[in-house]
């Protein structure tokens, strides 16, 4: 019999809670976000391609309040898992493991993505440049 009182492995209550935690299961999160979000778009393409009122429903549901939510998780994940993706790419070229740099480059992550979402949205909002 296995002895019950040993844990099976570490878990979160046992570290104290960090931003690498956090860039971490954020990434794995918009990563799932992302696939869902192909699928949308693979549903938006198609009514595109059917044209009439399949691309008029579709347009409809994109422009409703919730579909502006949608879109701006859309983009958010995107801009976040396209830069953190791009801190990973410079940890696999040996570039910033020491743990100011591990960081400095989470935090640079999350104020990028910030910055470069509100862009995004603000550009879209205007009507184009």
């Amino acid at each position: 019999m296995a002895n019950r009182e040993r844990p099976l492995s570490p878990h979160l209550q046992v570290y104290r809670w960090q931003i690498t935690m956090t860039m971490s299961i954020l990434h794995r999160a918009t990563g799932i976000a992302l696939v869902v979000g192909a699928f949308a778009l693979a549903w938006w393409l198609l009514a595109v391609a059917a044209g009439g009122e399949a691309y008029a429903s579709a347009a409809a549901c994109l422009a409703s309040p919730l579909g502006k939510i949608v879109l701006f998780g859309f983009s958010l994940s995107l801009v976040y898992h396209l830069l953190n993706g791009i801190r990973h790419l410079l940890w696999d070229a040996g570039w910033g493991f020491e743990i100011p740099e591990v960081y400095r480059s989470g935090y640079t992550v999350f104020g990028l993505t910030v910055v470069l979402t509100a862009l995004i949205w603000f550009f879209a909002l205007r009507g184009g440049a």
